[in-house]
């Protein structure tokens, strides 16, 4: 009986070492007004060694892109797209195609008009990340800048 609660004590163990959840990319986010009626979002990806993050500009049949969705309020508009540094273009096996990549970091920008004061820009952003021998499913998260 003792070895069987032994056992079991070792497998679950195991299994929680095994599973454990991967993050490798951080987020972070920062507003600087350049001017009283504009400003630039900045939203920075840290990624952990050994992975890269998807461009905003891929292919259909590709892997799942860095996308941007903001949510609309009277306090700002949106100037243009959302723009990213220049990515790394190679072909990827698994998607049978060249897809353009992130790896260490990037910081993608976002200029807005200010309608209002005391602007807070909230929204979403949606990627996916993979290494040499796997892709984490897409994940979405909520993000919100204020702009001061």
């Amino acid at each position: 009986m003792k070895n069987l609660f032994l056992s079991a004590v070792v497998l679950l163990f195991s299994l929680t070492a095994s599973s454990q959840i991967l993050k490798p990319v951080k987020w972070s986010y920062a507003a600087k007004r350049t001017s009283k009626t504009e400003a630039i979002l900045y939203i920075k990806a840290t990624i952990d060694e050994g992975w890269h993050l998807y461009s905003q500009n891929i292919p259909e049949g590709g892997p799942v892109k860095t996308s941007f969705t903001f949510t609309p309020a009277a306090t700002y508009k949106l100037a243009g797209k959302t723009t990213e540094p220049k990515p790394i273009v190679k072909f990827e096996k698994a998607f049978d195609m060249n897809v353009g990549y992130f790896e260490n970091g990037a910081i993608f920008q976002q200029k807005i008009k200010l309608t209002g004061a005391n602007a807070i820009v909230k929204g979403t952003l949606e990627y996916m990340v993979c290494d040499e021998s796997q892709c984490l499913p897409p994940e979405t998260i909520q993000f919100s800048i204020p702009v001061k």
